[in-house]
């Protein structure tokens, strides 16, 4: 079994030649997406296509970092604010309608924690599923194997170390579940403000 064979199968592998022409290869689509001009949203959308394994209408502001690109695949409406980081060594599965704040960071690469081991140059990924209709606020960090259900918001700065139900708020470093999403939450947009009746008109069928 060779080295990419192995990291797709989510077994410690060897990031050999073969591994490193592949991640050229999204190095260079990489470098077009940071370097285009953006203020040109059909050319960003153009070059996102290109390089995630699936997408429909997702929108990432440069700029973007990744290692393969096709390995994450995004689900419709998908965005990505600035300085997003995917390090897709596993696959990355983002359902629809999902929001990522600045700086967002998303790990499925790791390393052995004996340093032997560690020094070996094994390393492995594992795969990170995210559902639908999820807000990821700024400076969060997922890391390698969690799964984050559906409707979900996850605040600023936390840490994601462990898988998180569906319509939950959780935040922190561990982030853990703070709140259930109500259907009394969708009249409010910060905290205990609610939207005015012009707004709520637009949202109160949604």
């Amino acid at each position: 079994m060779n080295q990419v064979e192995r990291r797709k199968k989510q077994m410690a592998y060897i990031a050999d030649q073969e591994c490193g022409e592949e991640m050229n290869a999204c190095k260079r689509i990489l470098h077009e997406l940071n370097t285009v001009d953006r203020t040109d949203g059909d050319a960003i959308c153009e070059i996102v296509k290109r390089l995630f394994g699936k997408s429909d209408g997702a929108f990432v502001n440069p700029p973007f970092y990744c290692d393969y690109g096709k390995n994450i695949e995004v689900g419709k409406n998908f965005f990505a604010n600035y300085n997003c980081m995917i390090i897709d060594v596993a696959k990355v599965t983002i359902g629809e309608n999902c929001m990522m704040a600045p700086n967002v960071a998303i790990y499925t690469a790791g390393h052995p924690i004996h340093p032997a081991a560690r020094n070996s140059a094994y390393e492995y990924g594992i795969e990170v599923t995210i559902g639908d209709n999820v807000w990821l606020g700024g400076n969060t960090v997922v890391v390698p194997g969690v799964h984050i259900g559906s409707n979900v918001v996850i605040g600023a700065g936390s840490v994601v170390t462990k898988d998180i139900p569906d319509w939950s708020v959780a935040v922190g470093n561990p982030c853990r579940v703070v709140k259930k999403i109500t259907e009394e939450d969708k009249q409010y947009y910060f905290k205990d403000r609610k939207f005015d009746d012009e707004a709520w008109e637009v949202i109160k069928d949604l």
